[in-house]
């Protein structure tokens, strides 16, 4: 699989090296989703240190996801973000375990709105016309180079067919093996395409199979559910 996402990245690296992104609300929505996960075990541990330890990973994915909501344009998850940011940075100053906790249920209703108002964001006022993408900003003032929307779907349609023998491979992981050894297979893509999404600068080819390498991920854990249950029912 490692090998499959290299030769993926390499594919995709020559076609669009630097797009202005055409969905820069749902990669912001992704990684505000990591950012929820991070503070959620936080909040589930009984051990400060520990949670001191998921909330920086929560911090850290806020330091890295500015951009993409800068972006995105949405005003609202901006603030929401910024005031969880803020009692992340408070929870891991605290003394108390007790006092801990309640700063990052703070930052999770706030990490929730911002995610709420990141999914619910309509397309923003835009300086070039709802069909083009303007690739490299400061070089399109001497040289206007336009890509239009078809050029997008294009390689996005490319991504799609790619990821067609991934869907296949995980499909093939879950009819063959136990459920737990396929749950950790589908969790470790899942949380590595989460990881890559926090990149900045990322190519939109990288950015979209990623996110969908996720999505699929996502889905198929969804499918195997708790492997208690299957176990039970098998009995």
């Amino acid at each position: 699989m490692e090998k499959c996402t290299v030769v993926l990245c390499a594919l995709f690296f020559y076609l669009l090296s630097s797009f202005k992104p055409s969905a820069a609300c749902e990669y912001a929505g992704s990684n505000i989703g990591f950012v929820k996960s991070q503070t959620e075990k936080a909040i589930a541990v009984d051990n400060i240190n520990l949670a001191r330890y998921y909330a920086y990973k929560a911090l850290n994915a806020i330091v890295k996801s500015r951009q993409q909501l800068s972006e995105c344009g949405c005003e609202h998850a901006v603030i929401s973000i910024e005031e969880g940011f803020d009692n992340l940075k408070r929870a891991t100053r605290t003394t108390t375990l007790r006092a801990t906790k309640i700063l990052l249920n703070r930052a999770l209703e706030n990490t929730l709105e911002g995610l709420e108002a990141v999914l619910t964001y309509e397309a923003h006022d835009s300086p070039y016309p709802s069909d083009v993408l303007v690739m490299n900003t400061k070089r399109a003032k001497k040289k206007r180079i336009i890509l239009k929307d078809t050029d997008i779907k294009v390689l996005r349609n490319k991504i799609d067919m790619a990821l067609v023998n991934y869907q296949k491979s995980l499909d093939n992981v879950m009819n063959s093996v136990d459920c737990e050894e396929a749950k950790a297979f589908a969790q470790k893509i899942h949380d590595h395409c989460e990881q890559q999404l926090l990149r900045p600068n990322l190519t939109e080819g990288k950015k979209y199979y990623n996110l969908r390498t996720k999505q699929i991920s996502a889905a198929a854990l969804e499918r195997l559910g708790g492997c208690e249950d299957q176990l039970l029912s098998s009995r």
